[in-house]
């Protein structure tokens, strides 16, 4: 909205002497700024009306796993559905300082928007049969991958050239995989798979969300960089005209993000929940493949995948041999039983986080 002050000054009698003022909107890394601070006011002032509503909704709030470590049960009655919260910034912020012109933006957000459904229904069906299971995973996985399928194919269309089907290597300037029209399901797997790799994050509190707004932060920096010819020429990475804008709706993630770790540090005010889970693994998942770095989101986002293959390896260890590789998955859990008090865990991945992104940018001039 903000974005189209600087026509205003153009158009309107007597706003043409404000016109070297308003075009700083035009400036992304100014508008990110903005976001960034919308982003955080509008959860820091809405967070407690939203906590005081979903409480007195919710009731008995999210049912706590019989299974998963004891001292968890403690949280019983803690209300769900957080990532309400978060989205809400995002999308105010968003709408407001984000180029809505801009088609990049839209299909991200949709993503966002599109899995964050997703996760609120499975949220709902939780709260309201008091279990920790929502609706078939099979089904769940349907509707990401029909959501991630469009939004792939609207990308592909949009770069309108080999490169928007290509995979580009890491520290390697010349190597690119060509998958052609196959690389539509190649993304959706990156969308689908963030999206569930976040969603098994959020298990401690405050465990998941720095992670997300490193994540974002470094994406954010990635997606100005590939949006501006002259660095990405500078850094040899691939040019994808339009993605710069995609700063701005990190700008305001990240802000949305802090506003809610405000209400989620521990002990946690409110969880985020699959609402907020799935809708900012897709989110980022979908900047990856905007931007064509999506190995380098497994590299930022290996927090998100030692998560998810800690999963993997224990079900396929378990149906196999009926042993279990680690005494509970996620990952996180496993050190709970170890011993480790859950601020140690949390603080301690957060520091894996940062060392991740760090070598993720790295990939950037290491070419």
């Amino acid at each position: 909205m903000f974005y189209w002050l600087i026509d205003l000054s153009n158009t309107v009698p007597g706003l043409g002497g404000l016109h070297s003022f308003l075009n700083v909107f035009r400036y992304i890394t100014f508008r990110t700024g903005g976001a960034i601070a919308t982003g955080a006011l509008f959860v820091f002032l809405f967070g407690p009306w939203i906590i005081d509503h979903l409480r007195i909704r919710q009731g008995k709030g999210q049912p706590i796993r019989t299974d998963g470590p004891q001292s968890h049960l403690t949280k019983k009655g803690t209300p769900t559905m957080g990532g309400l919260m978060i989205l809400s910034g995002l999308v105010v912020a968003t709408l407001l300082w984000a180029n809505p012109l801009n088609p990049y933006v839209w299909i991200v957000l949709a993503v966002t928007l599109g899995f964050g459904f997703v996760g609120f229904y499975d949220d709902y069906l939780k709260v309201t049969k008091q279990t920790s299971g929502g609706f078939g995973g099979r089904i769940r996985l349907v509707l990401e991958a029909a959501i991630a399928l469009v939004a792939c194919y609207a990308l592909v269309r949009l770069g309108r050239d080999a490169q928007s089907t290509s995979l580009a290597v890491p520290f390697f300037k010349d190597v690119i995989i060509n998958f052609g029209w196959f690389f539509v399901i190649f993304g959706a797997f990156v969308i689908v798979g963030a999206g569930n790799a976040v969603n098994l994050t959020d298990g401690l509190d405050g465990l998941a969300i720095v992670p997300v707004m490193i994540a974002s932060a470094s994406f954010g920096l990635i997606a100005y960089l590939a949006g501006n010819v002259v660095f990405s020429d500078y850094l040899q990475i691939n040019y994808v005209a339009g993605t710069g804008e995609l700063l701005v709706l990190c700008g305001a993630l990240f802000g949305a993000g802090l506003g809610f770790l405000w209400f989620n540090a521990p002990p946690a005010s409110i969880f985020m929940g699959d609402t907020g889970s799935l809708a900012l693994g897709g989110m980022l998942g979908s900047i990856a493949v905007a931007v064509k770095h999506e190995i380098v989101l497994a590299v930022i986002g290996g927090l998100f995948v030692l998560e998810a293959v800690s999963v993997i390896v224990q079900v396929v260890s378990f149906k196999l041999t009926g042993k279990r590789i680690f005494r509970m998955a996620p990952i996180h859990h496993h050190f709970e039983q170890l011993g480790w008090t859950e601020p140690q865990i949390v603080i301690r991945f957060w520091i894996i986080s940062v060392m991740l992104a760090l070598a993720g940018l790295s990939t950037l001039k290491l070419r």
